[in-house]
């Protein structure tokens, strides 16, 4: 793999208040100009091409930039997520519509070889590409909220396109081009100093937990995990713990206390500690708290009236709220001693919409923040920055927040959708999928979290099920989460979640998918040994039983 150089496009549009319309050329054809609209192009030492934008005059909705290389017939494409996965990455050919976030990378089988092309992470717009017969359009949404950003005088330096190539003489595979393509992508990621595992209480619990049963859990994860060994295993305490909490609603603030269940939460963190685990918390940071001022919240048009689950949300660009939020991330971990925060919800909070419903915009068109001279890329940084900047020391995962924008400033990212205790095919779509299609982002922009296992009483998701998603999880060399019920683990699944443990606690090569690239569901996995050599396991994700 070699890092490839970026052309310069052969097309350039613009959208603002006034109108879209096309940019013309100078005479370099590094500088694009019209309607009060200038983009700016510059080539990197390594290569990169940089995008920078000024619109002083019309608020600027979005930039789309146009590359005339044409892709050789057969090719099929792979891309990734705005958000988390949801069971839909995969390999395809040519679908003009199709919107790949962030990056994609194109493999041609019958030579070998390939291409990727991507925005570096942390950029400060929101992109997307497209790929046709006639090229690849990459479009940069400079938006702030539903509306056009305000720029005024500034230049927005909106991405940095880099890419990668494999010739037929590196003899790489599309697995190793599309990691290359992720660490070029991302130049200091935050990753872990050991490997993380343990429980976080969700998908057995679903809210509905205590103070008591959380120091039961956390007596479990401690007997399951390695003897004798420094990395102890994470107790997450997920929703439920909050003073306003709906025991599964999934609320926010406020976050000063626990409700009547959970009455002493730095006492909690230490009896945890004290059990051998380490403590981790769940937080909807953008969750207001009852009573909290309208002048402080986002508007609710942001969302489709029929849009489920929509709370009062923190406007984060407003100075009170970003000090509230730095408070509350401070209380729980060098107040209340918690070593892992999964903040949650961000996403969906900020646009009004899930990951999976973004195929046509981010939010409804028309509202926007308070300040509205930054970007929405922009904005979501910044609320990143201030949860990274509270959280010290403290591991940080991201859940339903934007990977790209948290690359290099969390350890852990979730990346799919929620697997689940109840519902098999749910884990089968969601886990495997995101795991064998953002494995190339593990250790290249954080330390890549496909969710948990989830094992509750009368085992409404079979063991046999169950068992092998254990395995491969703990095979994998990313981070193993369970949600066991103390009440079920016993005999071969308190065996299994043994050997399971003592595989996730230790640094492992990572898995590959084989046959990622024929199926969104791969069940031909490479894993390695303890002594480091491969191994292929195959595994049966299907269940033919009535309740599979």
């Amino acid at each position: 793999m070699h890092a490839g150089y970026v052309a310069l496009p052969d097309r350039v549009h613009a959208v603002t208040d006034a109108g879209a319309f096309a940019l013309a050329a100078g005479a370099d054809g590094e500088t694009w100009g019209g309607n009060g609209v200038t983009v700016r192009l510059s080539h990197t030492e390594d290569g990169g091409l940089t995008v920078r934008v000024a619109a002083p005059n019309d608020p600027l909705h979005r930039v789309r930039l146009h590359f005339g290389v044409r892709l050789p017939e057969g090719v099929t494409l792979l891309g990734d997520a705005f958000e988390r996965g949801y069971g839909d990455l995969e390999w395809r050919g040519i679908v003009p519509e199709r919107r790949f976030f962030w990056y994609f990378v194109s493999w041609h089988l019958p030579s070998a070889t390939g291409f990727g092309l991507g925005v570096e992470t942390g950029a400060a717009s929101l992109a997307h590409f497209t790929v046709d017969q006639s090229g690849y359009t990459l479009t940069l949404d400079t938006q702030n909220g539903g509306s056009g950003v305000r720029l005024g005088d500034r230049e927005l330096l909106a991405a940095t396109v880099r890419g990668v190539e494999s010739p037929a003489a590196a003899n790489g595979t599309s697995r190793e081009l599309t990691q290359a393509l992720c660490r070029r992508l991302c130049p200091q990621p935050r990753l872990p100093k050991s490997p993380v595992y343990g429980s976080n209480n969700w998908y057995y619990a679903y809210g509905r937990s205590s103070h008591e049963q959380i120091l039961r859990d956390a007596e479990l994860m401690a007997s399951l995990s390695p003897a004798g060994s420094a990395n102890l295993p994470f107790m997450v305490i997920d929703d439920g713990w909050q003073a306003s909490s709906g025991f599964g609603s999934a609320l926010g603030g406020p976050h000063t206390h626990g409700n009547a269940r959970f009455p002493d939460m730095p006492g909690l963190a230490k009896a945890m500690r004290e059990r051998g685990t380490r403590p981790g918390i769940w937080i909807r940071p953008l969750g207001a708290a009852p009573g909290t001022a309208e002048s402080l919240l986002l508007d609710r048009e942001r969302a489709a009236a029929t849009e489920s689950g929509i709370h009062p949300t923190l406007d984060p660009t407003l100075p009170e709220n970003a000090a509230l939020i730095t408070d509350d991330i401070k209380r729980l971990t060098a107040e209340w001693g918690y070593e892992l925060v999964k903040h949650d919800f961000t996403t969906f909070d900020l646009f009004g919409r899930w990951g999976f419903a973004m195929a046509d915009g981010y939010t409804r068109p028309g509202w926007h923040f308070a300040d509205r001279s930054r970007t929405n890329a922009e904005i979501v940084t910044n609320l990143y920055q201030t949860i990274r900047n509270a959280a010290g020391d403290a591991l940080l995962i991201g859940c339903n927040t934007v990977g790209h924008l948290g690359a290099g400033l969390f350890e852990l990212q979730r990346t799919g959708d929620d697997t689940s205790g109840r519902d098999w095919e749910r884990t089968r779509k969601m886990g495997v999928n995101t795991l064998a299609f953002r494995m190339p982002q593990h250790d290249s922009f954080f330390a890549v979290d496909a969710d948990c296992v989830g094992i509750m009483r009368g085992e409404p998701v079979p063991w046999s099920l169950n068992r092998q998603w254990l395995d491969l999880l703990a095979r994998s060399g990313t981070p193993l989460f369970v949600s066991a019920d103390p009440d079920a683990v016993t005999g071969d699944i308190r065996a299994a979640l043994v050997e399971a443990f003592a595989l996730a606690a230790v640094p492992r090569p990572v898995a590959e998918p084989m046959d990622w690239r024929n199926t969104t569901c791969p069940r031909r996995w490479l894993t390695y040994d303890d002594a480091g050599d491969p191994e292929e396991r195959v595994y049966d994700w299907y269940d033919p039983s009535p309740h599979g």
